[in-house]
C-alpha cells in the first residue's frame, strides 16, 4: 500500500507540470508569428501584456479573465470603447459585417456550444487574440478547424 502511494506520488511530481502554459513569446516572435502586429503596433504591446494569462469564468483580472472581459479590456485599452460585459450583450452592439470586411478591432464570436458563445478580437490576417478556456490569452486562426466550424459572425464596434 504505501509502495503505490509512493510510486503515485512520485509520478505526479515527475509528470504533474505536462499541463504547463506555453512560454510567453517575445515581441520579436510575436512579429515573426503575427506579422500584421509590427513592433510599433498598440495591439502587439496589449496582447505581450496579456498573453497567457489563465482563463477563469467571470474572472477580470491578469489572476484570470474569461472571453468577454478581455474583449472588454481589450477595446477600452486600445479604443477607449467600452463594452458590455458579457458575450450576450456584446453580440448585439455594433454592425454585423462579412468576415471577408474584417479590419483589427472587429468583434468575432463563436457558438462552441449549443448554449455557450465565446468572442474575441480580430487582428488581422485571419487571426484574433482572445481568452481561450484551455490555453488562456493567446492568438488563434479562424483557419483552426475547431474555429472554423464554431464561427458564427463578425461586429464592427469601432
Amino acid at each position: 500500500m504505501i509502495r503505490h502511494f509512493i510510486l503515485a506520488f512520485t509520478l505526479l511530481t515527475l509528470f504533474g507540470c505536462a499541463s504547463s502554459p506555453e512560454p510567453q513569446l517575445t515581441k520579436e516572435e510575436i512579429r515573426i508569428q503575427h506579422p500584421q502586429l509590427s513592433t510599433s503596433d498598440a495591439y502587439q504591446d496589449y496582447f505581450q501584456e496579456w498573453q497567457g494569462v489563465p482563463y477563469k469564468y467571470g474572472g477580470t483580472t491578469k489572476r484570470g479573465v474569461d472571453c468577454s472581459a478581455f474583449t472588454q479590456d481589450a477595446l477600452y485599452n486600445l479604443h477607449q470603447l467600452s463594452l458590455p460585459r458579457t458575450t450576450q450583450y456584446q453580440v448585439v452592439i455594433g454592425q454585423p459585417i462579412p468576415l471577408e470586411n474584417a479590419q483589427k478591432g472587429d468583434l468575432v464570436f463563436f457558438k462552441t456550444s449549443i448554449k455557450v458563445r465565446h468572442v474575441g478580437v480580430y487582428i488581422g490576417n485571419r487571426e484574433f487574440m482572445h481568452a481561450s478556456t484551455s490555453k488562456g490569452v493567446i492568438i488563434s486562426s479562424l483557419d483552426n478547424p475547431y474555429w472554423k466550424k464554431a464561427f458564427w459572425q463578425v461586429r464592427r464596434v469601432l
